[in-house]
């Protein structure tokens, strides 16, 4: 299986450390968003789309990317999260507009990660350790499943 994972990680690298905990198990290519050639996705059976989490939103170049998308027919793909929350319900935004331009969604993954951002950075921030090593193991279970729903 052919697979790339895209995704947008800043300040703590939260999001690029669980993008390679997964990419050890896919064993594909990934790549930040602002490097992806649209004209490119057909060769990929399934792709990954991740980014922390700011103010409930993920980040704007990854937005921006899907929504230069024309419409797929039937993409398989997943989205992952990392964020001081950890919720999994932060991933829904992205995964429906997936849905919209035509792909299939099999996956959804969030953890927790150290967020400093906006207010957070007065208290030190929160999840401090975060991703930890039970995140990382959980990000690889996600995708060894992801390979079995193939």
């Amino acid at each position: 299986m052919n697979s790339l994972i895209i995704y947008k990680s800043t300040e703590h690298k939260n999001t690029e450390r669980i993008a390679n905990q997964i990419n050890q198990v896919l064993k594909g290519d990934i790549m930040n968003p602002e490097e992806v050639n649209v004209n490119e996705l057909d060769k990929y059976d399934l792709i990954g789309f991740g980014s922390g989490i700011f103010y409930g939103k993920f980040h704007k170049n990854m937005v921006n990317l899907i929504d230069s998308f024309g419409n797929f027919q039937s993409k398989r793909g997943f989205v992952f999260s990392t964020s001081g929350q950890g919720k999994a319900d932060y991933n829904n935004s992205l995964k429906n507009k997936l849905e919209s331009k035509g792909f299939d969604i099999i996956g959804s993954f969030a953890c927790k990660g150290f967020d400093t951002y906006g207010p957070f950075k007065i208290f030190g921030g929160i999840a401090k350790g975060r991703p930890n090593e039970s995140d990382m193991t959980a990000a690889k279970k996600f995708a060894a499943k992801l390979l079995k729903d193939k």
